[in-house]
């Protein structure tokens, strides 16, 4: 009994939180992977284009709640998602031909463009916080919980108890099904594989007749749908704050470089890794191997590597820890 509480409480606070967790960095760093991969730069704007498309949700679901307009037992934000993803898209149509297209047919170097994303961030930034405030917003409605902690303890008669959020089961379905429409997309279409083609040879895919402006202009676009996905499955899940979005593109980089820059696959496997590296290296153990060890052994202490504070830390640790030893990732993408 006392193992399968230790069970339990690992899926409680480890497991489906680190799933969870995986999956809006895996979506977070696919965006950042695209850009990379197709054009060929690192995209330092990717946190607070997140913070943009979530906040741009948030204003919809705000207008929705005002008119009674709700899904039910589902956030409202879901209903407010496709507009902030046009929002968000037209967005950074518009960054790329005031900003980037100009660098592009001058055919500036690469740390041009990561230059002038990080002049993009600090726009974004300082619009979001101007637009909605610098304060913490919470805008998940509908119900809370698919079980909850005590519905669990009665059906199943343990003493710890499984509390699964709504958000995060509304997380992991989000994820799959957009992981499976974007490899779709990239497999099966003509843009598709053009867009493969471009990222894997520019040279020979534009001797074939590809037009590299409209392979821009879908990689915005997915990018955009992306990144606005994940900033507000995050959002939903915890809360939204832009500062926040800042911090996260440590890890969602972390992800992408783990994963092998540039692979859409290992972009999905970096996340999973950084966020269990986060949740296990930052979990209070105490409780789980006070029921796996005899009496005379639990812990006094909370068994506890690092505080909840320096979690971002275990992504930088990992980051260097690749970048020394396996530059191209774990699924080998382009060099780093």
């Amino acid at each position: 009994m006392d193992f399968l509480n230790a069970i339990v409480a690992l899926s409680n606070f480890v497991l489906v939180p680190g799933i969870a967790y995986g999956s809006q960095l895996a979506l977070g760093a696919l965006g950042v992977t695209l850009i990379y991969g197709i054009l060929r730069f690192s995209n330092f704007a990717h946190g607070d284009t997140m913070a943009v498309g979530t906040m741009t949700v948030i204003l919809f679901t705000w207008w929705f709640q005002s008119m009674g307009i709700g899904l039910g037992p589902f956030p409202t934000a879901l209903l407010a998602l496709p507009f902030g993803i046009i929002v968000t898209g037209l967005m950074m149509l518009a960054t790329d031909r005031v900003v980037y297209r100009f660098y592009r047919r001058v055919k500036a170097k690469p740390i041009i463009f990561v230059m002038a994303s990080l002049g993009v961030m600090f726009i974004l930034n300082g619009l979001t916080r101007f637009i909605i405030g610098p304060d913490e917003q919470r805008f998940a409605d509908g119900e809370r919980f698919i079980i909850t902690a005590r519905e669990f303890k009665q059906m199943t008669g343990l003493q710890e108890g499984l509390a699964l959020k709504t958000t995060q089961g509304i997380t992991v379905v989000s994820a799959v099904i957009v992981v499976a429409l974007l490899f779709w997309f990239l497999n099966r279409t003509r843009t598709g594989k053009s867009m493969r083609a471009y990222s894997d040879n520019e040279d020979l895919a534009l001797l074939s007749g590809i037009n590299p402006e409209r392979v821009v202009m879908v990689t915005w676009l997915i990018v955009a749908a992306l990144a606005t996905i994940a900033g507000v499955l995050y959002g939903l899940d915890k809360s939204f704050k832009p500062f926040t979005y800042f911090q996260l593109l440590l890890p969602i980089f972390a992800s992408a470089i783990v994963g092998g820059l540039g692979n859409p696959l290992g972009a999905i496997a970096g996340g999973f890794v950084i966020a269990f590296s986060e949740v296990f290296i930052t979990y209070a153990w105490k409780k789980v191997l006070g029921y796996m060890l005899p009496e005379s052994l639990e812990p006094s202490g909370l068994v506890q590597l690092l505080s909840t504070d320096y979690k971002f830390a275990v992504s930088f640790g990992i980051l260097l820890i690749v970048l020394l030893f396996k530059p191209r990732g774990l699924f080998t993408g382009k060099a780093v």
